[in-house]
């Protein structure tokens, strides 16, 4: 698993145009549109994905 996740898109204008910023763990900041944001990993969901093989039943 990497260290850094890295985004492939700001969250507010869409631009490709990232780069790390020095703020902290997780934080970006976008050329185009002059914001910044930080990327956080919650947690894993208590249940999981479950795989239904019983031909799709949603979960």
């Amino acid at each position: 698993m990497s260290e850094r996740a890295a985004p492939f898109y700001c969250p507010y204008c869409g631009d490709e145009d990232l780069r790390p910023n020095e703020e902290g763990h997780g934080a970006w900041e976008c050329a185009a549109c002059n914001r910044a944001f930080q990327l956080k990993f919650l947690g894993l969901l208590a249940r999981g994905v479950q795989r239904a093989d019983n031909g799709g039943d949603p979960i």
